[in-house]
């Protein structure tokens, strides 16, 4: 274990086990079972969008699947395969489009949660323009230009202006492509301001045209209804500049479903059905976009995608998909919950990642997580109800419990377990008999 992970990674893991969340770091050493799913969604980044595609896919579970799990998991992937990747939770202010300027929220978001390889905790936005500044100095001070020369200056201004001249053709380019221009110009010259400004706009926190144009001498601020067009370019760029491309991660999709004014609804959709159909009929580059959303929010006739019929006709399963036969090349991906051997090997990765970060030999062995599996399984009631979510927190809580006060044993707490039945008032309707159990 020491070899595998640093105590950096291992607090995360369980901090993050213990409150019920996902870890954003060290997710790839808890994960079990998803083979075949995590084997198609890593062709769609080197086979797809790193080759100049794109893809939109839609990775659908009840609550507690693992469906976040799964888009952390694929984020961290997406670092290992030199992706710059930006990640955001839908909420009542973030949606894909509003009145108030819920999709801008959710772009701001998004560039926010920026995040590369050396830079995974987001903020990365500035980080990379700097990278590549950088890089294309190192380029030509390796061709044996010196660096305090004219034509150094000239030679690092030409590979700036290749760049940027690419993005000139594409919609809001021209203004893309000025503003990447000037924050190179503020590097040049060493004005912070300028470049802080050029930020400022790429991160789309102009709310007026007029602010932009006094600053930077553009015409346009990203906004509401433009902000997937700079979701492309920025595509497009970060792989002009040497990264394999952008992949967006979008999950709580189930906020579009809750939204309670039908045209307001209807809206998201559609913008949910246009980023769909440009990343499925080549209408992007070096694009990915991952969603992570519930079954009720998908199938749903009356408020859910599946009540919009252009997604309906899009999202839904063929007819010859049937137990033992699924379609992982469809864009929705159906993840079950997990089995019990495979949440019985989750327990397991978790109990060694304890032991190693609290520094103990684990008394605790595979008979005795078996018990606890099966005093879970009994008093919950049915397997069906059985998420990693809640086994897992109450796991890592007993494995705190066992480290924490060592004149108690694995069968004296557990005896003392008590089960209850959970408040599902915040879960899905389709979760809604849902039950836990808390030490």
């Amino acid at each position: 274990m020491e070899k595998r992970i640093s105590k950096r990674v291992s607090a995360a893991i369980l901090q993050s086990l213990s409150a019920g969340v996902v870890p954003r770091r060290g997710a790839e050493h808890i994960v079990v079972g998803r083979k075949a799913e995590i084997e198609t969604l890593l062709r769609d980044m080197d086979d797809v969008i790193a080759d100049g595609g794109a893809t939109c896919r839609l990775l659908v579970g009840r609550y507690g699947s693992g469906k976040s799990f799964m888009l952390q998991l694929l984020r961290n992937y997406a670092f290992q395969r030199n992706f710059v990747v930006a990640d955001a939770d839908l909420s009542p202010q973030r949606r894909l489009t509003g009145s108030k300027g819920e999709g801008l929220a959710t772009y701001r978001e998004l560039m926010m949660n920026m995040a590369i390889k050396t830079r995974p905790d987001g903020k990365a936005f500035a980080t990379v323009l700097e990278k590549w500044i950088s890089k294309v100095q190192t380029q030509f001070v390796r061709a044996g230009i010196d660096r305090n020369s004219r034509r150094f200056s000239g030679a690092v201004e030409q590979g700036i202006y290749d760049v940027v001249d690419a993005m000139e053709d594409m919609v809001h380019g021209a203004d893309f492509a000025k503003v990447i221009h000037d924050y190179w110009h503020g590097h040049q010259i060493g004005d912070d301001d300028l470049k802080a400004a050029a930020i400022r706009w790429l991160r789309g926190e102009y709310n007026v045209k007029t602010e932009a144009r006094q600053a930077l001498g553009v015409r346009s601020i990203i906004d509401d209804e433009s902000w997937y067009d700079y979701i492309k370019l920025m595509a497009s760029f970060v792989h002009e500049i040497g990264y394999s491309g952008l992949i967006i991660f979008v999950d709580e999709a189930v906020n579009l479903h809750r939204i309670s004014h039908a045209v307001s609804r209807r809206n998201n959709y559609e913008r949910l059905l246009s980023i769909f159909n440009d990343t499925r009929q080549g209408g992007a580059e070096y694009l990915g976009v991952f969603f992570g959303a519930t079954p009720d929010m998908v199938q749903d006739t009356r408020r859910g995608l599946f009540s919009y019929d252009a997604l309906k006709t899009r999202l839904e399963q063929s007819r010859f998909v049937r137990d033992g036969l699924r379609d992982l090349n469809a864009p929705l991906i159906h993840l079950d919950m997990l089995s019990q051997d495979e949440i019985h090997s989750l327990l397991q990765h978790i109990r060694e990642i304890h032991a190693f970060h609290h520094k103990y030999e684990s008394s605790l062995d595979d008979l005795q997580l078996k018990a606890f599996m099966s005093t879970v399984s009994a008093r919950v009631g049915a397997d069906s109800l059985l998420t990693p979510r809640e086994v897992v927190r109450d796991f890592v809580s007993l494995l705190n419990l066992l480290q924490q006060y060592p004149d108690q044993t694995f069968d004296s707490i557990l005896g003392d377990v008590e089960f209850t039945t959970s408040d599902a008032s915040h879960l899905e309707a389709e979760d809604s008999p849902y039950a836990s159990f808390q030490i």
